[in-house]
């Protein structure tokens, strides 16, 4: 079957099979390998991308559902090669070590900042409770998603 979407503002067309999930789709097919399988189940949160905007574990999601739809993935959010601020605050933090968690983190907070750019501690750990760190530990990252916002605010403004 084929399907028709957007990635990273790129409208694509593409066949499938019907039991293609996302994940698969977004690695094998058009190359985008910061989408990373760990548990193919969603509760690891390492295969996270936006769907129209929502954060979404694309391990769970079928190709075929996100037809029409709009994909990003962490290697969207770069602009004209300089990084997205929540990138930048990433690596001031020291927010990542082994970079496994990192692209779905990256993009479950950028998912948080867009629907609440001013979150508090709290708000940001749920936000991010769906994604699982296995070496840094929460608080740079939280740090990280906390500057993060007040960059996004900055620049927006």
């Amino acid at each position: 079957m084929i399907i028709e979407l957007t990635v990273n503002g790129a409208p694509r067309s593409v066949e499938i099979s019907p039991s293609m999930r996302l994940l698969d789709l977004l690695r094998n097919v058009f190359g985008l390998t910061s989408v990373k399988e760990g548990c193919s189940e969603g509760e690891c949160g390492a295969c996270t991308v936006l769907l129209d905007g929502k954060a979404a574990t694309s391990c769970t999601v079928l190709a075929v559902q996100a037809r029409g739809k709009s994909v990003v993935t962490i290697e969207g959010l770069s602009s004209d090669g300089a990084l997205h601020p929540i990138q930048q605050a990433f690596i001031d933090h020291d927010a990542i070590q082994c970079g496994f968690c990192t692209p779905g983190m990256i993009m479950s907070a950028y998912a948080l900042l867009k629907h609440n750019p001013s979150p508090t501690r709290e708000e940001i750990r749920r936000g991010i409770e769906g994604n699982l760190c296995r070496c840094t530990g929460y608080l740079p990252i939280i740090d990280a998603v906390e500057d993060a916002a007040r960059r996004m605010r900055t620049h927006e403004s």
